[in-house]
C-alpha cells in the first residue's frame, strides 16, 4: 500500500468535532462568567485599569469556568441521557467517546484557572476562582442536583464567585460594593433557573430532576418565581446604596430590575410554555445589561460624576 493510499484509508475527524469540544466548555456561561469577572473588575476599579491584569482575569476565569463545565457534562453524562434537551449532548450521544479525557481536560483547564489567577494575579482572586469551580462541580453537580429542589439556590454562589474574583484582581479585596454585586447575581440565579425549569418541567421530572420549588405545584413555583425575580429590586437598591455607583447608573440598574419583574409577572397566574420563556429570555439580557451598566459607571466616575444615590 502506498503512502498516499494509507493515508487515505485513515477517515478525517468528523467535521463536528471541534464543535463537540467547544460544546462541553459552555461557551455561553463561560462567557456570562467571564462578564461577571469583569463587571467586578470595573466597578471596584480606580480610575486607572490595568488592562494587563483585566487580561489574566479574562483568561483565567474562562479556564477555569470551561473546566468546571467539562466537569459538569462528565458527572451528568447519565442524567443529561434522559433529557431531551441534552441528550444530544457530545458525551449521551455518543459523539465523544472517552468521558475520561473530558474528566481530564476538565480538571486540568479548572487547576490552570485557579493556579494561574492565584500566581498571576493575587491569592485572593484564585480562592474566588477556587470557591466557585468547587460550588458548581461538588456543591452544584455531584451532590445537590439531584437531591434537593434547593440545588439552584446554594449552587447559585458559582454565580457569585467570578464577581468576587473580578474585585479582588482589581483592588486585593473585597469591598462592600463587590459583596453587593455577588448578592444581586446570587439572587439572579434562581429566577432564570426557575423559568427554565418550569419552562421544561415534564422533563425535568422524568429525569427525577427537583429542579421547582415545587415539582408538584408549577402554580406555587410560578409565583416563586416572580417573587425571587422581585427580591432583585431592593438588591439593585443596595447595591447603589453601598457601591460607587452614579445615580443615572443606579436608575438604569432600576430599570432592569423592574423589568425583569414584569417578564416574569405573568407566571403569577400562568405558568405556561411560553409564559415561563419570556421570563427565561429576559434574564440573561438583563445581567449582560448590568454588567455593561458598570463599565459605564465606571467611565462616568473617570470624569468626574459623583457617586451616591
Amino acid at each position: 500500500m502506498t503512502t498516499t493510499t494509507a493515508a487515505a484509508a485513515v477517515p478525517a475527524p468528523p467535521p463536528a468535532a471541534w464543535r463537540d469540544v467547544l460544546t462541553l466548555t459552555k461557551p455561553g456561561i463561560t462567557g456570562l462568567i467571564v462578564l461577571v469577572a469583569v463587571g467586578g473588575f470595573f466597578l471596584a476599579s480606580p480610575a486607572a485599569i490595568d488592562y494587563r491584569r483585566l487580561l489574566e482575569l479574562v483568561v483565567f476565569g474562562a479556564s477555569a469556568s470551561a473546566g468546571a463545565a467539562m466537569l459538569n457534562h462528565f458527572l451528568d453524562r447519565d442524567l443529561d441521557g434522559r433529557m431531551r434537551r441534552t441528550q444530544d449532548r457530545p458525551l449521551p450521544s455518543t459523539r465523544i467517546g472517552s468521558s475520561g479525557r473530558v474528566a481530564a481536560g476538565g480538571l486540568a483547564l479548572l487547576a490552570i484557572g485557579i493556579g494561574g489567577a492565584a500566581w498571576w494575579i493575587n491569592l485572593l482572586t484564585g480562592f474566588s476562582v477556587l470557591l466557585g469551580g468547587l460550588t458548581y462541580v461538588v456543591v452544584y453537580t455531584a451532590w445537590l442536583k439531584r437531591r434537593s429542589s434547593w440545588n439552584i439556590v446554594i449552587g447559585g454562589f458559582a454565580g457569585s464567585a467570578p464577581a468576587l474574583a473580578g474585585g479582588a484582581a482589581a483592588s486585593g479585596t473585597w469591598t462592600p460594593g463587590i459583596l453587593a454585586l455577588a448578592l444581586l447575581v446570587f439572587l439572579w440565579t434562581p429566577p432564570h433557573f426557575w423559568s427554565l425549569a418550569l419552562m421544561l418541567r415534564k422533563d425535568y421530572a422524568a429525569a427525577g430532576l427537583p429542579m421547582l420549588p415545587r415539582m408538584d405545584d408549577p402554580g406555587f413555583s410560578g409565583k416563586v418565581v416572580v417573587v425571587s425575580a422581585a427580591v432583585l429590586v431592593p438588591a439593585t437598591v443596595l447595591l447603589a446604596w453601598i457601591g460607587p455607583i452614579t445615580w443615572p447608573v443606579a436608575a438604569v440598574l432600576l430599570a432592569l430590575g423592574v423589568g425583569f419583574v414584569a417578564a416574569t409577572a405573568p407566571l403569577w397566574i400562568n405558568t405556561e410554555r411560553r409564559t415561563a420563556l419570556r421570563g427565561f429570555l429576559y434574564s440573561g439580557p438583563y445581567l449582560i445589561g448590568v454588567l455593561a451598566a458598570l463599565v459605564a459607571n465606571w467611565a462616568l466616575l473617570v470624569r468626574g460624576f459623583p457617586s451616591g444615590l
